[in-house]
């Protein structure tokens, strides 16, 4: 399936970043930037405020790769996923869609916990665990990594469901601490398991 640009000649472009799934913003393409998306790999999308092609990045340096392009059902819109080289979002931010406007943030529960955590090491606010942790340095961190690891196994041995995907949770929240003190994104770690699935495992 290919867009009908003769039917829609903007199809609305969803990219999203690979790796976290975070959609990072909507744009447009027509039949030109679609073109040159596929022939050159790097997003291009059509500007309506210039009326002309651009390449994404081609001002802030933070090029788009694309790694793939689906249509939708009915062949009028587009779900472009990209690897950016830098924030999307001309304010700096990584997605566009950073304005909670009610509910839940748009994106993935690890991606608004990596958040929480990092606003946590930056403010420092008063009463927080997460704070607590940090403050007692990276082997105190390490060492309830290891606690929550061993209290995961012991539940999954106990065929205890629940337990196992509470005691999941806090391996998962501690693990995130520990990378967030070491300088390790989740983008990072995402990263090295998309290089080792062309592997054997």
């Amino acid at each position: 399936m290919r867009p009908d640009f003769d039917k829609t000649p903007l199809v609305p472009a969803v990219v999203q970043e690979t790796l976290t799934g975070e959609v990072r913003m909507l744009g447009y393409m027509d039949r030109e930037a679609y073109e040159k998306t596929r022939e050159t790999g790097e997003l291009h999308l059509h500007s309506r405020s210039r009326n002309r092609l651009w390449r994404k990045g081609e001002s802030s340096g933070h090029v788009h790769e694309v790694v793939g392009v689906s249509a939708d059902c009915d062949g009028d819109a587009l779900l472009v996923a990209v690897r950016p080289s830098g924030p999307t979002c001309h304010t700096g931010a990584p997605s566009c869609f950073f304005e909670s406007l009610w509910g839940a943030a748009g994106a993935g529960t690890l991606l608004r916990l990596e958040a929480t955590v990092a606003g946590r090491k930056a403010e420092r606010p008063e009463g927080s665990y997460t704070v607590r942790l940090l403050s007692a340095g990276k082997a105190r961190i390490a060492q309830k990594v290891g606690e929550e690891a061993v209290e995961t196994v012991v539940a999954a041995l106990a065929q205890d469901r629940k337990a196992l995907t509470a005691e999941s949770a806090d391996l998962l929240y501690h693990l995130m601490v520990l990378w967030a003190d070491r300088g390790v994104a989740l983008a990072d770690v995402l990263a090295e398991l998309d290089r080792r699935a062309g592997g054997s495992r």
